[in-house]
């Protein structure tokens, strides 16, 4: 890097102290700086894809929808509530993957009824960068009493069912809320 010189203008001074501090940056080691380091190096991170299945599953109680949440805890180690959901297993569909994710993680046996929405996303972790698909799926619910007990993962921390027109100030994530807006809108019988 070139030394900062006392008779280049202000505005090329502040460019390079800028650059430098960029640059000094990218290479700390810190754990929030690791998923970063990659655009300044010749080395990106390399890329997985991962694919999940869940959704909402809706059941009748004295007349009233209501759906089925979780609550677990997130990278940083906070409580949020999100839908039931989790990753394929061998050659299984996305609705066969929803079915026994939210058996795993909510203890209910529920029938897909139809197909909600595909959320596709990306984020970084410390060595790698993951491409996520999640399908989510309008389900009923059949029979079973809510635990998180049959979770293999122990990520399901809680489960509740949640009167509908509530679930959405519930849950943690926009994709997610309008989601169950869009179930919503099916029980109603208005297109989505």
């Amino acid at each position: 890097m070139s030394e900062i010189s006392p008779d280049k203008p202000d505005k090329d001074k502040k460019r390079e102290l800028n650059n430098f501090r960029v640059r000094r940056r990218a290479l700390t080691g810190t754990k929030r700086n690791l998923a970063r380091r990659s655009m300044y190096t010749s080395t990106p991170l390399p890329v997985v894809n991962e694919t999940s299945a869940g959704g909402v599953v809706v059941s009748i109680q004295n007349g009233k929808p209501y759906i089925a949440v979780i609550a677990r805890r997130n990278r940083a180690g906070r409580l949020e509530w999100c839908l039931p959901k989790g990753h394929l297993e061998g050659n299984e569909t996305a609705p066969e993957a929803a079915v026994r994710e939210i058996f795993e993680e909510t203890g209910i046996h529920a029938r897909v009824l139809m197909p909600l929405s595909t959320i596709d996303y990306w984020f970084s972790g410390i060595d790698k960068r993951i491409h996520k698909v999640v399908h989510h799926f309008f389900l009923e619910y059949l029979e079973g009493e809510l635990t998180t007990e049959n979770d293999p993962d122990q990520e399901a921390e809680i489960v509740e069912w949640v009167h509908l027109e509530h679930v959405a100030m519930r849950l943690a994530y926009p994709n997610e809320r309008r989601i169950v807006t869009s179930a919503y809108k099916l029980l109603l019988g208005e297109n989505i």
